[in-house]
């Protein structure tokens, strides 16, 4: 369970990163707070970080739930493509929201996947 540790909080660190960059956005584009809108670069910025606050509660929970009943390295492994995937939708967004496509794929798969893999998981523990 270490390596779903690790991910879970390189999950929490990115997230907390993608908000130190909204503060940045913040202060480099004027939009004084609690303005959550007021300039197309930082609205994006902001976008990122509520998505991502959006998603994380499916991922985190779905990830711990399949990672009790698989291989956990294996879970953790489909977690960190979230991770990849997040830092691509990052990148995406920000520079022109419609190529944001590649890295909202490779979070959503995971959380798909680690979603599917707890419940498949969990039905069969109820009758096993």
């Amino acid at each position: 369970m270490a390596w779903v540790n690790l991910v879970t909080l390189c999950a929490l660190l990115e997230y907390f990163a993608f908000g130190w960059l909204v503060g940045r956005a913040r202060v480099k584009y004027g939009v004084r707070a609690p303005a959550t809108s007021g300039h197309e670069i930082f609205d994006r910025y902001f976008r990122v970080q509520q998505n991502t606050l959006e998603v994380l509660i499916i991922f985190v929970p779905s990830l711990w739930i399949a990672a009790q009943y698989w291989n956990p390295v294996w879970m953790a492994a489909i977690g960190a493509v979230f991770l990849v995937g997040r830092l691509l939708y990052l990148r995406g967004y920000v520079s022109d929201p419609s190529a944001r496509h590649i890295g909202f794929l490779l979070s959503a798969v995971p959380m798909v996947v680690l979603l599917g893999a707890g419940v498949i998981g969990a039905v069969r523990a109820l009758f096993a």
